[in-house]
């Protein structure tokens, strides 16, 4: 049965559009995990546009199931993860003019560097995810790095508007599962995945742990955190 990390980013885009305290990302952790989340995950961004590095120090102390860090894989953010050591780290690419998340690492390109910054946090005692587009030549790379993970990147999935097109996608989706998990590694998905299009996803099998975090947050400001949470994690179960 597969897991499920709310990403809690955009509680904190909420409260920089304002410039105060509320509402309080530590906070909404906290209800996830009380509705039965089984992670949090937060992206601590170089430009620092929603999650503050006061935020990561919090949550280190007060979450209680899993905290999975993402972020870029520069000097500063691994200094602050190792110091942090949160479960888990997941790199990511970042653009600064981008909204969200656009695509998945170029493993195979930035292998030199990325194998460094592997190993420092594995030696940290910190476990590793790679979040990649759905190619086993990504795949592979990531494994040959030591990265004990990847993460699935949907994104082109959850936006495609042709059925054809979608289930093209959804297929990539299924061929990346089996390959890492052929690899012996750890096999997370997400991005772009929403209470409508997350079961077929669910239904390939062989995903540990869906991390899935504004379209939580968006029914959330409807119907409050921990109902949110509640529906989003009947689904991922498969129940």
């Amino acid at each position: 049965m597969a897991k499920l990390g709310v990403n809690i980013d955009h509680v904190a885009t909420i409260r920089q559009a304002r410039g105060g305290s509320e509402p309080d990302p530590v906070t909404a952790a906290a209800l996830a995990e009380l509705a039965g989340a089984d992670g949090i995950t937060v992206h601590l961004r170089e430009d620092r546009r929603h999650i503050q590095d006061r935020d990561v120090e919090l949550l280190r102390k007060t979450v209680k199931t899993s905290l999975n860090l993402e972020m870029a894989a520069t000097e500063e953010m691994v200094g602050i993860a190792l110091r942090l050591v949160p479960e888990t780290v997941t790199l990511v690419p970042e653009k600064r003019q981008e909204l969200t998340t656009e695509g998945g690492l170029d493993v195979l390109r930035q292998s030199q560097a990325l194998k460094h910054q592997v190993a420092r946090l594995r030696d940290g005692g910190i476990a590793v995810s790679l979040f990649v587009d759905p190619d086993i030549e990504q795949i592979k790379a990531g494994h040959r790095l030591g990265a004990d993970m990847i993460e699935i990147h949907t994104g082109l999935y959850c936006e495609a508007l042709k059925e054809r097109q979608r289930r093209l996608e959804l297929d990539k989706i299924g061929t990346a599962i089996l390959a890492g998990s052929k690899l012996g590694m750890g096999v997370n998905a997400g991005h772009g995945l929403d209470y409508h299009n997350v079961s077929a996803v669910v239904s390939l099998g062989g995903i540990e742990e869906f991390n899935i975090g504004h379209s939580i947050v968006s029914r959330a400001v409807l119907v409050g955190m921990e109902r949110a949470v509640r529906e989003m994690a009947h689904l991922v179960r498969g129940r």
